[in-house]
């Protein structure tokens, strides 16, 4: 089941909510988050939720030996063994594949016994895990004595699919008191319709077409440049307008429900650098690889020798995070070999460069990522990297390009739109409104709602008319 879906948009969600609030006090309300989002992941295999209740009861166990623990020593141990169990899982899980592929010619390695299905989730959840035992290591938070709270934490259904990767900190107390205001269930409501419609509306409508113009699975060789170009931009578009949309639908879901998720994007495209844009980018996943691996190897309080070493640790695991192919380790790489670079241009004290010109290099340096981020084939991705010159043998633009831009225009600058703070800007000159007395603050909440439902209106109307609707992050 994904958010995107119908029947969560007009059946499981508004069954949720409505026993939900239903329902009097946290207690019986967790029980609800509970229950329904262990149905959710029973979608994706009900042997699955037995893994994630048994990685809970680790991580609960881990968590409580390591707070008794008498001596420094054996908290390490255990926060040790805790760790690598719950990497043991992911690997086996997401990479033995992976690993077996290395090995190419084994006996067997070929067979269907060999593919193992990725639960749900699977790389979130294990993080937060991590990063609850290490924050319990830390003595950040005290140890959850409560199993069910923990496996209420660690399965909300709201996180489940694509994260934020919450940490427990960020939520121990609102497990337990929750306050409910007009205000933020409004923001909710709000945030969750701009999400599905960014997911129905612009999303899926940049993947169609960036599958039409530059298909994964086709003869890159014969796609000229023009459509090389065009069908990267669409999909760089997709990316974030997918992944950004199950943020604002996850933290919008979390607003209504009376939790307060943190924000994981801060529209990337606007970066004036690559640092910057990963301040801005999966800013949870980005957050736990400084806080739980960068700083324990020694962060930038090192020798440049070591800064280095650190560096390229964090980002080779960034780029393996996302997927057990080749194409990923390098696209994390990629992005080290230019933070090493601009690290070397501040320490040298190089002139800073025009803002405009930072901003357009920085989006084709990721424009660039993005593409070695979509094929997994080496071949295809060498044939899609030489096409951006016409150097795959067909350099001539088509008519049908020509068509497909010209046809999408106003939808390809409404996508671009998009990912700027423009349309955010537009949906919050109520509260403009509101603060200089012209209008109530009950009607901002009225005024709110009914944006909401007209976008929601618009969303379900492109999915039921819509074949093609994938979520790129499925597979973390």
């Amino acid at each position: 089941m994904i958010f995107s879906s119908l029947f969560f948009l007009l059946f499981f969600l508004p069954l949720f909510l409505l026993l939900y609030f239903l329902v009097q006090g946290e207690k019986k309300q967790n029980i609800v988050l509970l229950i329904f989002s262990l149905v959710f992941y029973c979608w994706g295999g009900v042997r699955y939720v037995v893994l994630l209740a048994a990685m809970v009861f680790a991580a609960w166990l881990f968590g409580r030996l390591i707070e008794n623990a008498r001596t420094r020593k054996t908290q390490k141990i255990l926060l040790a063994v805790s760790v690598a169990i719950f990497l043991a899982v992911l690997g086996f899980f997401k990479y033995t594949g992976f690993f077996l592929s290395i090995f190419g010619g084994l006996p067997g390695s070929d067979s269907p016994a060999f593919q193992i299905a990725l639960p749900l989730g699977i790389s979130f959840y294990t993080f937060k895990l991590i990063s609850y035992v290490a924050d319990v290591y830390h003595s950040r938070i005290r140890a959850e004595k409560s199993y069910l709270m923990l496996l209420t934490y660690t399965s909300m259904f709201h996180h489940a699919v694509a994260g934020p990767i919450v940490r427990y900190s960020t939520v121990q107390k609102e497990l337990r008191h929750r306050k409910y205001r007009y205000g933020d269930i409004a923001d909710g409501i709000c945030r969750c319709c701009v999400g599905v419609a960014k997911k129905a509306i612009l999303a899926d409508h940049c993947g169609a077409l960036a599958e039409q113009l530059l298909p994964v699975a086709g003869d890159i060789a014969s796609v000229p440049a023009s459509a090389v170009w065009l069908g990267s931009i669409f999909y760089m578009l997709q990316l974030y307008l997918d992944f950004s949309a199950y943020s604002d639908i996850a933290i919008g879901l979390g607003r209504i429900c009376g939790f307060h998720f943190e924000e994981n994007f801060n529209y990337p495209y606007m970066a004036v650098s690559v640092k910057d844009f990963w301040r801005r980018w999966h800013i949870s996943l980005s957050s736990f690889f400084r806080d739980y691996v960068y700083i324990p190897l020694g962060g930038s309080r090192v020798s440049k020798r070591r800064l280095i070493l650190n560096l390229l640790v964090v980002w080779a695991l960034t780029g393996f995070w996302h997927g057990a192919s080749w194409n990923y380790i390098l696209w994390g790489l990629f992005f080290f070999a230019f933070i090493v670079l601009q690290n070397f241009w501040t320490e040298r004290g190089m002139p800073s460069i025009p803002k405009i010109l930072a901003h357009a290099g920085t989006l084709f340096i990721v424009f660039i990522g993005w593409i070695m981020f979509r094929f997994e084939s080496f071949p295809q991705l060498g044939m899609a990297l030489k096409g951006l010159f016409g150097l795959n043998g067909n350099p001539a633009g088509g008519s049908t390009v020509s068509i497909t831009l010209v046809n999408n225009i106003f939808f390809l600058i409404l996508a671009v739109l998009a990912c700027t703070p423009l349309l955010s800007m537009l949906l919050k000159w109520p509260d403009r409104m509101t603060a200089k007395g012209d209008v109530r603050p009950q009607y901002v909440y009225i005024i709110r709602i009914a944006i909401a439902a007209a976008l929601f209106v618009l969303a379900v109307i492109a999915l039921v008319g819509n074949s093609y609707s994938p979520f790129l992050y499925y597979q973390f």
